[in-house]
Parts: structure tokens; sequence; C-alpha cells
């Protein structure tokens, strides 16, 4: 027979045996920790500074911690490059539906959404099953009513649903404004059943008025969905208070490993510093900063590379359409000779495939990443690399040779910009196979003795 003890009794037997204990050893909730360059970058980014909004004052206190961490790492000509920018604050937000059923909503204001009045804005709210069809919606018919727009986003290894679907938050407010509506309501754009909204920045089109927007999470959407397929007229009650913010304070933090031929463009590798207030941004985009910082500091692990290799946490990133770290780091250095651009903001699960842009003329430098990665099960697909927002005004204006490699977004659109997107969702096997595979990129390309080109003559190359 097994006998049970209360805790009071085991207590009085041997109180140090068993508060000790207690006091010192903290519950193991989450996974183990992982170790080595890249996971202590991404810990230390969400622990010591957590959510790090574009313009605030924690994205300004990352760049500081950025600085001191590349320095530390042994990083050269680290610099913090400060610029103004578009961003925007969250106020308080909440809504609900009052007819014809009174439901609680879990909603996120979008970046770049105007407020509502301070009391909230209590209106019609009219259902639309897809973006076009509230492209399709007469000029005016909105007047006065806030237009809910609904999607079929699914999971897909290569985040592929993201542009089309992702268009429901980037246009569908400036189209909603443009036909009349007070506000705006969107299905978040996310794959998951979790009651977490999904925010993310939207872009109000020239001379359209910004109204207030805001995403419901997948379960509130779906509810929203079933009550509009009984015809029945909803009303919202909807208080959304954030508001855009000019010239806020921003900046790039930027970091050298010298080569052993400063003559030859340089590698740019790029993350973004800064994140959503949601969550801790640690897959969005921490990991891709303790990624691409680990993999440059272990290809010169043996000894220098031939070319620089240079690391560029940009940013706001997030609310950067008119002007984010990429824009910046372009202008500021723009003028200098690249030869690659690469970018890390897809999380931090495994690298599966990769993909290529570059000159006939480096065919033999491309066979030679694809023998590197082949070990790895990471293999050439056809497309064109594009490298990421962070990197795109520098590929832009060099035309530079780009590669990508491309995680498993299966998941990856649970988590982006909700709540969830914290430390323990990092598998830390997972990350150091992102920097395994982006090393091995870097001891070819960084290595490479001849021109690295996008096309024949391309910019960049001096």
């Amino acid at each position: 027979m097994q006998r049970r003890f209360s805790r009071a009794a085991v207590l009085a037997v041997s109180p140090l045996l068993v508060a000790a204990p207690l006091l010192t050893c903290p519950a193991q909730a989450t996974p183990a920790e992982g170790s080595g360059v890249a996971w202590e970058i991404v810990e230390g980014l969400t622990t010591e500074i957590g959510p790090r909004l574009a313009g605030s004052p924690q994205e300004g206190q990352a760049r500081a911690w950025a600085e001191a961490r590349l320095n530390a790492l042994g990083f050269q000509n680290v610099k913090v490059e400060p610029f103004k920018t578009l961003a925007w604050t969250r106020g308080e937000e909440h809504a609900k539906l009052t007819a014809p059923y009174a439901q609680p909503l879990a909603i996120a204001a979008l970046g770049m959404s105007t407020p509502t009045p301070a009391k909230g804005l209590q209106a019609e709210l009219v259902y639309f099953p897809t973006l076009d069809a509230l492209r399709a919606a007469p000029d005016g018919s909105l007047k006065g009513k806030v237009a809910f727009v609904d999607h079929a986003m699914r999971p897909a290894q290569d985040g592929s649903g993201y542009g089309p679907y992702g268009d429901v938050r980037r246009r569908g407010p400036s189209i909603a404004s443009q036909k009349g509506a007070a506000a705006i309501v969107i299905r978040s754009a996310g794959t998951d059943n979790h009651r977490n909204p999904h925010t993310g920045v939207t872009v109000f089109a020239k001379g359209v008025t910004g109204i207030p927007a805001g995403a419901v999470s997948n379960p509130d959407a779906d509810l929203i969905a079933r009550i509009a397929g009984r015809g029945k007229p909803m009303k919202i009650d909807l208080t959304l208070l954030g508001k855009p913010f000019p010239d806020a304070p921003s900046g790039n933090v930027i970091a050298d490993l010298p080569g052993r031929d400063p003559s030859l463009p340089k590698i740019v590798l790029a993350c973004h510093l800064d994140s959503w207030d949601l969550a801790t941004g640690a897959i969005d985009d921490a990991s891709g900063c303790g990624i691409v910082t680990a993999a440059a500091l272990a290809a010169q692990k043996e000894g220098k590379t031939l070319r620089t290799i240079r690391v560029l946490w940009a940013g706001n990133e997030e609310m950067g359409v008119t002007g984010g770290g990429s824009k910046a780091y372009a202008e500021m250095h723009g003028d200098e000779p690249h030869a690659v651009a690469m970018e890390s903001d897809f999380g931090a699960d495994k690298v599966w495939q990769f993909r290529l842009t570059l000159a006939d003329s480096n065919q033999a430098m491309a066979e030679r990443i694809k023998a590197a990665l082949w070990p790895m099960g990471i293999v050439y697909h056809e497309g064109a690399a594009t490298g990421g927002a962070d990197v795109s005004g520098i590929i832009a204006k060099q035309e530079l040779a780009v590669v990508d490699l491309g995680q498993d977004g299966m998941h990856y659109f649970d988590l982006h910009h909700t709540p969830d997107d914290t430390l323990d969702k990092v598998d830390p096997a997972a990350l150091q196979q992102n920097v395994d595979a982006w090393t091995a990129v870097l001891k070819v390309i960084a290595n490479e003795p001849g021109a690295i080109a996008r096309v024949p003559g391309s910019k960049g190359e001096g």
C-alpha cells in the first residue's frame, strides 16, 4: 500500500530538506536552454530587453545592447547609425460584438492605424469574405460602417501564402477608407487557431485618409464568419487608440570582421533588431541576429576569410514602409562596394532549401555552395533569391548577388507578430543548424577571389 504524507507533515520532519529546494530551484516549464553565440544573443535580447517596438525607448536600449555585445564578441568598426523614421505607438484597444449576439473579441491594432474616438466607435459591421469582395463594394457604401475582411491563409513550408493573404492587412485598410468605412477589422494574417491576434503594419495609399484598423484572432474571425452566414446584421463596439509616430528615433547597428583583402567587396549579413510589442521578438527577429552573427564568427574561426564580413542589425524593419533600416543603410553605405547580401528573418526552424541570384560567371562558386549544403540535406531550388527587407535597399542600389537560405515555415505564421513570439519557441538544435548552414555558405562566398555578380558587369564589384 502506498503511503501518502501531507506537505505539512514532511516539513515537520525535515523542513530544511523540503523547504530549501522550493526557494532555490526554479520550475522547469520550458525546454532546456541552448548554448553558443546564437542562443546567447536570442536569450539576451528577449530576457534583458524584451519587446523592441520601432521608435520606442526599448529599441534604443537594444541598440546599446547590440553595440556592447558585438564589441565583446570581437567585431571591429562597431557603430550605431541613428536615423529618423515613421513609426507608431500602441494605445488602449478592445472590441466586442454587440449584435446580434454579445461577444468579446481578441483584437490588436495594426501599425499605422489611426485612433477611434476615446470612448470607442459603435457601428454596423459589414462582412467581406475576401479582399476582392471589399474592392468590389460601391464607393461610399461603407460610410459610417466598419468593414470586416476575411481570408483563408494556410501553412506552407516556404511561407508563400503570406504575400497574397498578407495583402488583406497591408492594403485592406486603405481600400476600406476609400469606400468610406469608419474603420476596418480583419482576420489576422496567421495560420494558428489560438486566440491570439496577429499585429503588423498596414499601408495607407498616398492621399487616402487613415482609419482605425485592427486584426482579430482566427477563432474570433471564425465566429464573425459564422454569424455573417446567418444573415443577421452585426454591430461592433471598437476602441483602438494607437497612432502614428512621425520622426521617431531608430537606428542600425553594423559591425565588421575584416578580411585578408580589404580591396575586395564585402559580404553583408542582415537581420532586424526591432520587434512588435506583443511579445519579446524571439523568432522575429532575435533569432536572425543570432544566426548571422554566430555564422560570421564561425566562418573566421580558423582564420580570416578573404573578404570582410559585415553584420547589419537593422532598425525599424517592421514599420519601415517609407524608410526603415534598409533604406538608411543604403543611403549611408551605398558608395561602399558590396558583393553579396543575405538576410535571416524567417524564424529559427531548420534550413531546408536555398536559392541563388548569381551571374553565369559564378557558376563554379554556385556549385561549391551546393556541395557545401548537400550533406546537410539542404537542396537547391529554382527561382530568384530576393534577400529580404533588411537588404533590399543595398541590393537595389548595387544590383547585388543574393543567396537565400530558406527555413521551414510550416509553423512560422502560427507565432508571427503574436504574444507567442517568445524564447521557448526557439529550438536550440534547429537554431544551430541554421548557423551551420550559414557558416558553410560563408566559407565559400567570403573566400571567393574572383568577381561576384548578379549579372555580368553588375554594380558592387568596383
